[in-house]
Formats: C-alpha cells, sequence, structure tokens
C-alpha cells in the first residue's frame, strides 16, 4: 500500500484547507480509509473516516468543520479532507491511513491504521 498526502501549509485562524492522498495498492472499494493528526508529545488522534460503504465519521473536536470524502476513477483512488473554520489547535502533521477498522469505542472515533502516509504539516496561526 502505497499513501501520499498534499495540501498541507499555514492559514490564519479561520482559514481552510484541503488535504488530498493518492493511495494505491489497496483494496480501496472495501475499507476503511480516514486522517489522522499527531503533534509532538501528544497521542495520535483520529480525526475522520470513511467505510466503503461512504460511511463518515468524526472527532468531536472537528465535527462540523472538517469533512471526509472519497473518490475513485479508473487509475486512481483519492481520499480527501476539506477542514474550515480551522483552528491554531488544529496545528499539527496529518497522515492519511487504511484501516482494518474504524470503530467508534465510548463515543469516541477510532482508526486502526494499517498503513500511513510520509504526513502533511498544517500550521494555523492565531
Amino acid at each position: 500500500v502505497q499513501l501520499v498526502e498534499y495540501g498541507g501549509g499555514s492559514v490564519q485562524a479561520g482559514g481552510s484547507l484541503i488535504l488530498s492522498c493518492e493511495v494505491s495498492g489497496y483494496g480501496y472499494s472495501s475499507s476503511c480509509m480516514g486522517w489522522f493528526r499527531q503533534t509532538p508529545g501528544k497521542e495520535r488522534e483520529a480525526v475522520a473516516a470513511i467505510d466503503d460503504d461512504g460511511t463518515t465519521k468524526y472527532a468531536h473536536s472537528v465535527k462540523g468543520r472538517f469533512t471526509i470524502t472519497k473518490s475513485k476513477d479508473n487509475r486512481k483512488n483519492t481520499l480527501y479532507l476539506e477542514m474550515n473554520s480551522l483552528q491554531p489547535e488544529d496545528t499539527a502533521m496529518y497522515y492519511c491511513a487504511a484501516a482494518l477498522g474504524c470503530p467508534v469505542r465510548g463515543g469516541v472515533m477510532t482508526l486502526l491504521a494499517s498503513s500511513w502516509g510520509q504526513g502533511t504539516q498544517v500550521t494555523v496561526s492565531a
């Protein structure tokens, strides 16, 4: 599996970014895909996931601001994360992931990531 993220950058609070992830070598049509983020010294946080049937799930911290979608054409599978109303606490390295599952445990979305990309940095200034 290969996953390559694009679209990170620096924005001011209230701004927007769209991340994309090109996926190859995976059973894209029958898998759970998602995004997680990580900052130094903190645990990885799953932020969004999309099941094979298109059902989406979000972390409480991003619900209503982030939207995950996916697309597939003959040659390429792509995962997207549209991020609106960004806040400084959204600053992190964002990773696209292929997951064994995306269960909700105790009301918290989790991402059982089996493969992920190199990450793309998102920085939000106040």
